[in-house]
């Protein structure tokens, strides 16, 4: 038996995204929501909790949610599930796993107290490339 040409012809599942580029969507998602001090490190070589970090600020807690929010929009948009999510309702510091990506939004407090800066200040920055429209 013969199958035609145009039956019987599995997909490919369609290809995800991998960690960098997982990271540059974040952070613009994130910057597209206004965020402040955005800074994406590239944490490969320090540590095996993640790829990358994306690290950026809210002013309010209401926009540290609209950040998350957005970033959660524009990844799952590429079919990219969070792992797990930390933070809400409070909104002061929400941390979002993406499994090798991570990304971490807090309210200038918060993000002063933590210093992840300073913490993984030397891992490598990512610098991220204008949005295409």
């Amino acid at each position: 038996m013969t199958i035609p040409a145009s039956h019987g012809k599995i997909k490919a599942p369609p290809k995800g995204l991998d960690s960098k580029e997982k990271a540059v969507l974040a952070a613009h998602a994130a910057l597209g929501k206004k965020a402040e001090d955005l800074l994406t490190l590239d944490v490969r070589e320090i540590t095996t909790l993640a790829d990358y970090f994306v690290i950026c600020t809210g002013n309010t807690s209401r926009q540290v949610r609209a950040i998350a929010e957005e970033i959660d929009f524009r990844l799952s948009g590429r079919r990219e599930q969070y792992l797990r999510v930390e933070g809400f309702p409070e909104c002061r510091w929400v941390l979002m796993d993406y499994g090798d990506i991570i990304v971490h939004i807090f309210e200038p407090e918060t993000r002063e107290f933590y210093d992840l800066d300073g913490l993984w200040g030397d891992a490598p920055r990512l610098d991220i490339p204008p949005e295409d429209d």
